[in-house]
């Protein structure tokens, strides 16, 4: 078998040059290693011979040959293939590393580089050209005798590459698995008017086509935003733009081009599916709405996965037990791939879910739900103890308010939208109560049994605000036994954007709003002897952009002012979570 060999191309010269897996940093060593040791684990040893690798350019259209790369098997069979089409070049040594194993064990294995990445050319324009380059690829795939079937991988953009041509492939694709990231892309940009900088600011100043060397903070505090493209990173994106020049769900640029075509693309997909999430990848909801927007035809027969897990598939869960956490999703797609294309066996439509606290995988075949009942808790403020109260008191009825500074943020701790700050993503370890005088923390007593949440939290707030608009934050923790507190769910809305609105309404400082935050879904186990804990607040960033207190497009905002937020407590302001029946609750 000939040694691990990567090609690399110089770009200045256009030549290709040699460079063997021992001159990788020791990083991608690390990280070659642990492909290594997931196809180890996988269940098929190896027993093929390897092909030297193959590289063309693939002629897409007079603008652009994309550069394509293949791997064999020394077989004169017809052989099933994975496809894959990444934008990040930095991560070639990886495909490399799973191009080799699936090869050795009787797959071919394809990657392309999209569109002015990673010595294609053309120029780099994110999501606009996938479709048609994706097809054209899969097209040529599907034509060659060699090819026996064939399965889409992806993960993040490189999945996003595969969800925008899963209705128009050729008869020979069987199947796609896809992890992290879903076809309703609102869903990841904002909640409730609030913009995920954390995401997409991070991700356009690592993509945006040049080096930016500018302060990752100081761009994310810019204003007005519409300028910090030209005025700190060196070039217009004009795709950024319209990305934070469109807070509503119902804005044209969500409603047309290729966002629309991609939303309505699930209802038409056929072939099985495996959708892959984690309760912390900023990506779950839009996955969720996608899942569910999918045909009967495809969920019979389709997976969909959700572990403990972030976006690059770590654990960001402290204080808890996490020895069936399982995120070896290299191991998990080879046998998705193997029981489909090299077995020909057809899936059956289930629903695999990891429940943090308990430390183990749920599993509900097509069509099984889980029955939840709807727990309360209602805000109360007495005596100078805030609390959060299983029963309501309409008696006690007060107003509790802080005054928020918009240069003066809350630091995100602990968040599901978070990418950057990888150091705050996921369930962390919070500060102790009211550890401002911007954040009003509500407890509950302790808990008498474990209490299994399965689904989306709800926080019901009566406010107002001195301002003609503002944000409110809310973020919900179980404190353990030994008092530590660990964020469950963060939520954030604009009153702007309230209660889920398509499109900005109107608000009349100092008057009155019910507002309803609803989180994204998690499966949790709280402890016996655990409490409840809420933190209300009016930032949450980097998570999320800084609010201005101003009315109108956020990223027009050149100024910022204090305002003074009032909560209604006493019944009118109560949190809502779904709770598992269990044993006779059932019946």
């Amino acid at each position: 078998m000939p040694h691990a060999f990567y090609m690399s191309k110089n770009y200045a010269t256009g030549r290709m040059t040699g460079m063997r897996e021992s001159s990788l940093s020791q990083e991608q060593q690390k990280k070659t290693a642990a492909v290594k040791e997931s196809f180890a684990q996988c269940g098929v040893e190896p027993s093929f011979r390897l092909r030297e690798p193959e590289e063309f350019m693939l002629e897409i259209d007079k603008e652009a040959g994309l550069r394509t790369v293949i791997y064999r098997p020394e077989t004169d069979s017809a052989v099933p293939v994975i496809v894959v089409r990444s934008p990040y070049a930095e991560m070639e040594f990886i495909q490399r590393a799973k191009a080799e194993e699936y090869a050795k064990r009787g797959f071919g294995y394809i990657y392309q580089c999209c569109r002015g990445t990673g010595g294609s050319e053309g120029t780099w324009e994110p999501n606009i050209n996938e479709r048609r380059d994706g097809k054209a690829l899969l097209d040529w795939v599907c034509d060659q005798e060699w090819v026996k079937s064939v399965g889409f991988f992806g993960s993040s953009y490189l999945a996003l590459t595969g969800w925008v041509i899963a209705d128009i492939v050729p008869e020979k694709v069987k199947t796609m698995y896809l992890t992290h990231y879903g076809t309703v892309r609102h869903a990841s940009a904002y909640m409730n008017g609030a913009f995920r900088q954390d995401v997409l600011t991070a991700w356009t100043m690592g993509n945006a086509g040049i080096p930016i060397s500018a302060d990752y903070e100081t761009s994310c505090k810019f204003r007005p935003q519409i300028s910090v493209d030209v005025k700190l990173w060196g070039r217009e994106l004009d795709w950024y733009r319209q990305w934070i020049l469109n807070p509503g769900r119902e804005d044209a640029y969500w409603q047309k081009g290729f966002w629309r075509l991609l939303r309505e693309i699930p209802k038409r997909i056929s072939i099985p599916l495996f959708v892959g999430e984690g309760w912390f990848d900023h990506h779950l909801a839009s996955a969720l709405e996608t899942w569910d927007m999918l045909s009967e035809e495809c969920k019979k027969k389709s997976t969909l996965c959700i572990g403990g897990w972030s976006h690059s598939f770590e654990n960001r869960l402290e204080g808890q037990t996490c020895f069936h956490f399982d995120a070896d999703d290299d191991r998990r797609a080879f046998q998705w791939f193997y029981h489909i294309l090299k077995k020909e066996e057809e899936p059956q439509g289930k629903i695999l879910k990891y429940v943090i606290g308990a430390d183990c995988w749920k599993s509900m075949t097509y069509g099984e739900k889980e029955r939840t009942v709807p727990s309360r808790y209602y805000l109360s403020y007495s005596n100078g103890q805030k609390k959060l109260e299983r029963n309501s008191d309409l008696k006690k009825q007060r107003e509790v308010s802080f005054v928020y500074n918009p240069e003066e943020p809350v630091k995100s701790a602990g968040g599901e939208a978070l990418l950057r700050s990888a150091q705050v993503q996921g369930s962390r370890l919070q500060p102790k109560p009211d550890y401002r005088s911007d954040v009003l923390s509500f407890l509950s007593d302790e808990l008498e049994e474990p209490l299994e949440i399965s689904g989306q939290i709800r926080v019901h707030l009566s406010v107002a605000t001195s301002a003609e608009d503002t944000a409110f934050t809310v973020k919900v923790m179980e404190v353990m036994p030994d008092g530590k507190a660990y964020n469950l769910r963060t939520g954030i809305t604009t009153l702007g954007y309230r209660n889920g609105a398509g499109s900005c309404l109107s608000y009349r400082s100092g008057s009155k709003e019910k507002v309803e935050i609803v989180m994204w879904e998690i499966a949790w186990q709280l402890q016996k002897g655990s409490r409840i804990r809420i933190d209300i607040s009016s930032s949450d960033f980097p998570q999320y952009n800084i609010h201005s207190n101003y009315a109108g497009l956020w990223a027009l905002q050149e100024k910022t002012k204090t305002a003074v937020q009032t909560i209604f407590v006493g019944g009118e302001s109560f949190l809502e979570m779904p709770t598992v029946l269990r044993g006779k609750e059932k019946e």
